[in-house]
């Protein structure tokens, strides 16, 4: 592994770089004309945030962080999941015939 890249990986500046894409993709989402009326800024937030904290947990572990915030990063995605499937839930209409 070339060195500059084995540095990206030790520092945790990958997900750096990997997080500047997601700030990018949530720009494209909220400024897209077609999706804007589709998706409001706390859809995208929604959307976007468990990922985000799963970023950070493995920045925090590549890093040496201790256990305990990569675990608290963790624990932070799985809750930013459950309510951004429970949001999901409460606002879609049911299926019915």
């Amino acid at each position: 592994m070339p060195v500059w890249l084995e540095s990206l990986f030790v520092t945790g500046r990958v997900v750096d770089l990997i997080l500047v894409l997601v700030v990018a993709e949530c720009a494209v989402l909220a400024l897209w004309p077609r999706l804007r009326g589709a998706m409001s800024l706390l859809d995208i937030a929604a959307l976007i945030a468990p990922g985000v904290m799963l970023l950070l947990a493995v920045r925090a572990a590549l890093t040496g962080a201790p256990h305990m915030l990569t675990a608290a990063m963790l624990a932070a995605a799985f809750a930013c999941h459950i309510a951004d499937v429970a949001r999901r839930r409460r606002f879609k209409a049911p299926d019915r015939p």
